[in-house]
């Protein structure tokens, strides 16, 4: 038994989200709504839900701003935005959930579903709405720390600090500069197509490196030197697309 908040200044957005959750996903039994962020804090005075799904852009107050006043966060909250690349990558990568508006019922399945799957002490939670704040405030993406949880709890870093991820197979490896790697369980595509518009190259089936940290080409062009000293292996189809990221850098 799950409750749920909905927030939203739309009232045809809420009105399409409650009815794919009344007709598609039994395990929510309660649902409350509010167009404002201002009205979600009165209703969350007295009712506890499990999750709050969340619109990003509403006027007067947003979905940020909602972050930025909790303390002890009870929820998980899984963000409602109609398409927003900024907004979309920022809540990527503090390592939270989202649907595109207009909402997929199977898209809303699934998010449910992960939530039931793993639910995050709220020390975590805090931590990764936080990092989405931050993350808000930064002038452009690059400039982002990525929030990856692990089983040794949520490691912070930005994409500079990354050297190289290696593939696990459905974990991923994630090395960074004078730090010990870690183990996300996540798969390397996934991490794959997060990083592509930051130029971050496929190497090899289990390798995928930050070409900010490549030093030089071995001469075969077989290997790719890291400025840790770390020799990463090119698969031979991938030698001729290697050598041309790697020359418009």
């Amino acid at each position: 038994m799950i409750k749920a908040l909905i927030i939203d200044d739309e009232l045809k957005a809420r009105n399409v989200l409650n009815h794919y959750i009344t007709n598609f996903i039994p395990e929510i039994t309660e649902i409350q709504q509010t167009d404002s962020v201002d009205g979600a804090f009165e209703i969350l005075k007295t009712y506890q839900p499990g999750i709050v799904f969340l619109d990003v852009e509403m006027p007067h107050k947003n979905g940020f701003d909602l972050l930025l006043a909790l303390k002890d966060p009870t929820f998980d909250i899984i963000f409602t935005t109609a398409y927003n690349q900024y907004a979309i990558q920022a809540i990527r990568f503090s390592a939270l959930d989202y649907l595109l508006k207009p909402v997929d019922p199977d898209e809303l399945r699934a998010a449910v579903e992960r939530y039931m799957e793993k639910q995050k002490p709220a020390a975590e939670k805090k931590e990764l709405f936080d990092n989405l704040v931050q993350n808000i405030g930064k002038k452009a993406v690059k400039d982002f720390r990525l929030a990856v949880p692990s089983s040794e709890g949520v490691f912070f870093f930005t994409l500079n600090e990354i050297l190289r991820l290696e593939a696990d197979r459905n974990y991923t490896f994630i090395h960074l500069i004078g730090k010990k790697p870690f183990i996300a369980s996540k798969t390397l595509k996934y991490f794959e197509e997060m990083l592509d518009e930051f130029g971050f190259i496929r190497t090899h089936k289990s390798h995928l490196v930050n070409p900010v940290h490549v030093v030089r080409l071995s001469h075969d062009h077989e290997y790719v030197f890291l400025t840790d000293g770390s020799k990463i292996e090119i698969s031979r189809r991938k030698k001729e697309e290697v050598q041309q990221q790697l020359s418009t850098r």
